[in-house]
């Protein structure tokens, strides 16, 4: 071959194959982003029901299966809720045995496939914890937005907003805690949730546009009467409270924040949901590159909003270096930076946005210390 005809060949395939990773890398983002609510997250393994028992159950042994705390189990058409590990209990070596404490749908059988969940209660304040509500409808900016009110006698009310791989059915694992102490709740569903508005795009911007919705939450909450407003988020729900609290028109009225397993690295948090569907490590940065793009995600805002010089009310942290979604480092930063308003809570071996599954008393207890001062 002649020289130039060579190196016209090998051009020509330079940027084929250019072209076919830049293609690829914008594949492995669209995944990355269209995270669905309501679906376990892409990180998280599918279990195997080997066998059940009166009280118990019997699942696949796995670093997932042996977490501790309390956790939903979720397959295509079931739901239940799991207890510790018996660590007694005879077993096959390479199983594991439950507590199950119910089933809320569907049934469990042998041979079922299932997937560990934060939310471990199925269903509205009514059907699965017996307290009375309010559905409503929130005014936001591409439509009406659902969500749950829970009436409280207290001045102080609470805005609650799931994140990453859940639903509002994630608020009700503490709602009969914020119940019982009389605030009145707010759970909202926001853009991409079931019953509320699309986003146009059909893609999760991690927070950066979803923070609107919480922004009309807070809006209608200061019509309602609410004279202060706690921001409780998960996850991207989370960074959502950071943004609301920075650059909401109604601000003054937020006195304190609740943030379990925050984004604040949103590059991070990308490059590891594009890993999780198995996007190759050469094409990473293309995926991240490419999501950033497609929805204008380039932190500038989330990177402000969670300036530890720019906090203005007490915030209560839920994280912990088990989280491989949302890195804990900085959380753990904006605790150290500013001690005087940020209490941290950090919780070891608790996958991403499942603080309170690891340890259920431990959360309640550092969040009625918090609210006390609020209320």
């Amino acid at each position: 071959m002649r020289p130039a005809t060579a190196t016209a060949a090998a051009v020509t395939t330079l940027i084929g194959i250019g072209a076919a990773a830049v293609v690829a890398g914008r594949y492995a983002g669209d995944a990355a982003l269209k995270t669905q609510t309501g679906r376990p997250l892409p990180a998280d393994p599918w279990l195997t029901v080997h066998a059940t028992a009166p009280g118990r159950i019997t699942l696949t042994r796995c670093l997932a299966s042996l977490r501790p705390g309390t956790y939903g189990l979720e397959g295509p058409q079931t739901h239940a809720i799991i207890g510790d590990v018996l660590e007694s209990a005879p077993r096959p070596a390479d199983t594991v045995v439950r507590r199950l404490e119910r089933v809320s749908r569907g049934t469990l059988a042998p041979g079922d496939k299932v997937r560990l969940t934060p939310q471990i209660h199925h269903g509205n304040p009514r059907s699965a914890l017996g307290i009375n509500y309010h559905d409503i409808e929130i005014s936001g900016e591409l439509g009406p937005l659902p969500a749950w009110f829970v009436p409280g006698a207290r001045g102080t009310w609470i805005i609650a907003v799931h994140g990453l791989g859940t639903t509002r059915e994630h608020a009700l694992n503490i709602l009969e805690f914020l119940h019982r102490r009389r605030f009145p709740v707010i759970v909202l569903a926001y853009r991409g949730d079931p019953g509320a508005p699309k986003p146009p795009d059909g893609l999760t911007h991690l927070g950066d546009s979803e923070w609107y919705d919480l922004n009309a939450a807070i809006r209608h909450a200061v019509r309602q009467g609410a004279q202060r407003i706690v921001l409780l988020g998960w996850s991207t729900g989370a960074s959502m409270a950071l943004r609301a609290a920075l650059d909401s028109d109604v601000r003054d009225r937020i006195c304190g924040l609740v943030l379990d397993s925050p984004v604040l690295d949103r590059e991070a948090t990308l490059r590891a949901l594009a890993s999780a569907h198995r996007t190759p490590l050469a094409l990473l940065p293309l995926a991240v590159r490419s999501a950033e793009d497609r929805t204008g995600l380039h932190g500038d805002r989330l990177i402000e909003a969670a300036d530890p010089e720019r906090l203005r009310v007490p915030t209560l942290l839920f994280h912990g270096p088990g989280d491989t979604l949302a890195r804990w480092e900085p959380s753990a930063e904006l605790a150290a930076r500013r001690p005087e308003l940020v209490t941290l809570q950090t919780i070891a071996d608790a996958p991403h946005a499942s603080m309170w599954n690891a340890a259920p008393a431990r959360y309640e207890e550092a969040l009625r210390r918090f609210l006390v001062p609020l209320a």
